[in-house]
């Protein structure tokens, strides 16, 4: 049994963990959403429901498919997956000692009684008495400075690699959901401007009649030169919104664009109005904390703080003694022909004790640096819990009032086109000026506008919602699950 006792030492010391467990922060946020959003709550929850079936439109599901084949942001998160999961492997394999071969060959003249010239009696004599020539081979193994873990300082370092490693995964899917929200909300307001540029166009060509009835009723002498201004003034109104929608839609057309990676060649397909870009479903809100399982930035945030409290860890061990093990395995012979031999055998072994004792506190500095690393990643966890928390909020409560506005905006909209139908009319019957209809043509036209704008911000709120609960977090690309399983399995 004493025999195993260094053993088992070894396998005390190496179990020494130093770095502070992992425990999740508890939640800064209420355990329900407010609860005058929630009675539009449905069965449907946003994890179970693919982002190609939320988003119907077949041009919206060609553009995201596109942004996230083509989307360079996306690219370079990818490959800052591929540099953290390097990094992994790299940290990985200090855990395990480096076994390297090597061989050598060696011949050299020296002086008689010189250390070189000590080669044995299997040296040759050559150019007099003075000198001889030596031969000298060898083969081996060996291992160079392989560092005994005590103290957990490689495990915490690759430990932190890995969930630094998995960190940059959930990085790369928060980023391609809030680019699957971008290329939808820039979509959406792509076709909520030409919606209005469609009303606009219409209200121009009727304003251009209106001018030109006017125009003829001022040279009949029916009417005055202040109806045929007005008549101007709304076909003025007309062409300034008109120019202004133009340079919206330019402007987010472009932004598409980039956010597509170039433009398309290939025939797109046909778009639906907003009135019927998603069906009608109840999204299931569920609670605030089940966004902690399914939110990428959550999870991401959550590793980070794994790091953090690996790196104490690490910062801990470098106050306790470094131990690395060199040895060596081999053959070296004068002779070529019988150099692997049992008389020819070598080895070697020699552990190195490393053991701080004044550095001017640079330890304590970097265990001071890394507890405050732990504080910040503590808040930043806490902090990416709120944003979820109020993501969900807005949009619950968007879902809630844009419903009620889009009501009352098509409501007040039916009222505003029966009172200039009325205005219009006793107009002609010469019962009221035309400043009157001025108004009322101006306030329909404003209505009609804000309907459209409004029912935009309704769809647009509605995918934020999807968004926000965690949708499409269900369909990430197989080689990033792929490698996050591996990542885990080499715990």
């Amino acid at each position: 049994m004493p025999r195993f006792a260094p053993l088992l030492l070894i396998s005390v010391l190496t179990g020494c963990q130093l770095a502070p467990s992992h425990e999740q922060p508890p939640s800064p946020t209420a355990a329900q959403y407010p609860t005058e959003y929630r009675p539009m709550d449905g069965e449907v929850l946003a994890t179970e429901i693919d982002w190609r079936e939320f988003l119907e439109d077949p041009r919206l599901e060609l553009y995201i498919e596109t942004a996230l084949r083509r989307n360079r942001d996306l690219q370079i998160a990818v490959a800052r997956i591929e540099e953290a999961r390097g990094q992994f492997g790299v940290q990985g394999a200090e855990r395990y000692p480096t076994l390297a071969a090597s061989t050598d060959a060696s011949r050299g003249r020296f002086p008689v009684g010189s250390a070189g010239a000590a080669g044995g009696a299997s040296s040759r004599a050559a150019g007099g008495a003075s000198s001889q020539i030596t031969e000298q081979f060898s083969v081996g193994l060996g291992i160079s400075a392989f560092e005994l873990d005590f103290w957990g300082r490689v495990r915490n370092l690759t430990e932190a690699a890995r969930t630094q490693y998995l960190s940059t995964v959930e990085a790369q899917r928060a980023f391609r959901l809030s680019l699957i929200a971008d290329v939808a909300s820039t979509y959406l307001a792509v076709r909520g401007a030409e919606a209005r540029i469609d009303l606009a166009e219409a209200t121009l060509q009727s304003r251009r009649d209106g001018l030109r009835i006017a125009r003829v009723r001022f040279e009949a002498g029916i009417t005055s030169a202040l109806d045929l201004n007005q008549a101007q003034a709304l076909l003025t109104q007309a062409k300034t919104e008109l120019a202004s929608l133009h340079l919206i839609r330019a402007e987010q057309s472009n932004y598409l664009t980039q956010l597509l990676g170039g433009p398309l060649e290939q025939p797109l397909p046909a778009p639906l109005p907003l009135t019927k870009q998603i069906e009608p479903l109840r999204l299931d809100a569920g609670l605030p904390s089940e966004l902690l399982l399914v939110r990428p930035d959550i999870l991401g945030a959550e590793l980070n703080l794994r790091a953090a409290r690996a790196n104490i860890g690490v910062a801990r061990a470098a106050f306790f003694p470094q131990i690395s093990l060199t040895g060596s395995f081999g053959y070296i012979s004068n002779e070529l022909d019988n150099l692997v031999s049992r008389d020819n055998r070598t080895w070697s072994i020699g552990p190195s004790l490393y053991l701080p004792l004044f550095d001017f506190g640079r330890n304590r500095g970097n265990l001071t640096v890394a507890e405050a690393r732990e504080n910040v990643a503590v808040a930043e966890y806490e902090s990416a819990i709120e944003t979820a928390f109020r993501e969900v909020a807005d949009a619950l409560a968007g879902r809630r009032y844009l419903a009620e506005q889009v009501a009352a905006q098509e409501e007040n909209v039916a009222t505003l086109r029966r009172i200039a139908d009325l205005a219009r009319e006793r107009y002609a019957e010469g019962v009221v000026n035309y400043l009157q209809v001025l108004d009322a043509e101006r306030n329909l036209f404003d209505a009609e506008q804000a309907f459209i704008e409004v029912k935009r911000a309704q769809v647009q709120n509605l995918v934020s919602l999807y968004i926000a609960l965690g949708g499409g977090t269900n369909t990430s690309s197989a080689p990033t699950g792929t490698t996050q399983r591996a990542a885990t399995s080499n715990r």
